[in-house]
């Protein structure tokens, strides 16, 4: 049953976050905000939805590993399988304006996350720099944007990503309540599902965020980057998954942190965190030298990723005393 529930619950996540966005989108439209702040606010933002939602949870139920392992989790997902697996169909150039930047950046606040956590507690004050670094990088973009006129159509394709967006009052209205009182709900019956599993398994509730809960929250920039590769739009498959690593370390642990401080469970420390920079490290070599991921890099990223998650479940996070 706690199977079936988490998969309830993850369904209720992507179906709720995505016309959350969807309304928010047919929103700005309505009010006449420009495609590039909608791209940059309502899109980054709401495809992380399910992640920020789940960690919140998490948090509350004190299961800190479980919210921060969903985070590191979730950008190990998106760079090795969001992005590998679509390599191994249509090739994902990395070529793109601005791309160097945002890796950099990636880099940066994935290091900054490792510095913050040495003490094993995250706190409100750490919290509140991540937030801080995401305002910055929000209004840095914003400013290249309106500079660089193929920056501002990157971001303009995807927003047409977000297919249907209404535009009438009351289905906005609909769809902003659908989303608004089912994402809490899919959060909570997806930690609460993902604990009893983990209780079930023997396991840390961390291995659980990081596999199980990372892999269903990242359904929607999987989605995304299929449906991004398929159209030929590598700009919008690569900037998907860059842009939601560096949003789920600034905002969903920035914001959770500050809710609720965040006990660092050891493995993170030791294995977890060091996989999730080297998968970032790894790209870099890729867009600063304006390769594509072809065939072979998705293969070699998608075997890299099962065997991280075996390595998961059967070292270090597989033993209950690894819990938090």
């Amino acid at each position: 049953m706690p199977y079936l529930l988490l998969i309830l619950g993850l369904a209720t996540l992507v179906v709720t976050g995505d016309l959350l966005v969807r309304g928010a989108v047919g929103l700005s439209n309505r009010m006449g905000i420009p495609p590039l702040v909608i791209g940059l606010t309502v899109v980054a933002f709401g495809t992380s939805a399910p992640e920020l939602v789940v960690s919140l949870s998490a948090a509350a139920e004190g299961a800190s590993g479980l919210s921060i392992g969903n985070v590191v989790g979730s950008n190990i997902t998106n760079i090795l399988f969001v992005l590998g697996v679509p390599a191994l169909f249509f090739s994902i150039d990395c070529k793109q304006t601005g791309l160097r930047r945002s890796t950099a950046f990636m880099v940066f606040v994935s290091v900054l996350l490792i510095v913050l956590s040495l003490d094993q507690i995250i706190s409100f004050s750490d919290g509140l720099i991540l937030l801080v670094l995401l305002a910055g990088y929000l209004i840095y973009n914003g400013i290249e944007a309106n500079r660089m006129r193929k920056k501002g159509q990157a971001i303009e394709e995807i927003v047409e990503e977000i297919n249907d967006a209404p535009d009438d009052t009351r289905k906005i209205t609909i769809y902003l309540l659908i989303g608004i009182i089912g994402l809490p709900l899919g959060g909570k019956l997806t930690t609460d599902s993902a604990l009893d599993i983990a209780r079930m398994m023997g396991v840390a509730e961390s291995a659980v965020g990081l596999s199980i809960v990372a892999l269903g929250t990242s359904l929607p920039e999987f989605a995304a980057g299929m449906a991004a590769a398929l159209r030929k739009q590598s700009a919008v498959a690569i900037g998907n998954a860059v842009g939601s690593n560096i949003f789920n370390i600034l905002s969903i642990i920035g914001v959770t942190s500050m809710i609720i401080p965040l006990k660092v469970d050891t493995n993170f420390l030791t294995f977890d965190y060091w996989v999730m920079l080297l998968v970032t490290l790894g790209l870099v070599p890729i867009v600063f030298m304006h390769r594509s991921i072809g065939r072979r890099e998705g293969l070699v990223m998608a075997t890299f990723y099962v065997i991280y998650l075996f390595i998961v479940f059967n070292v270090g996070h597989g033993v209950v005393e690894g819990s938090v």
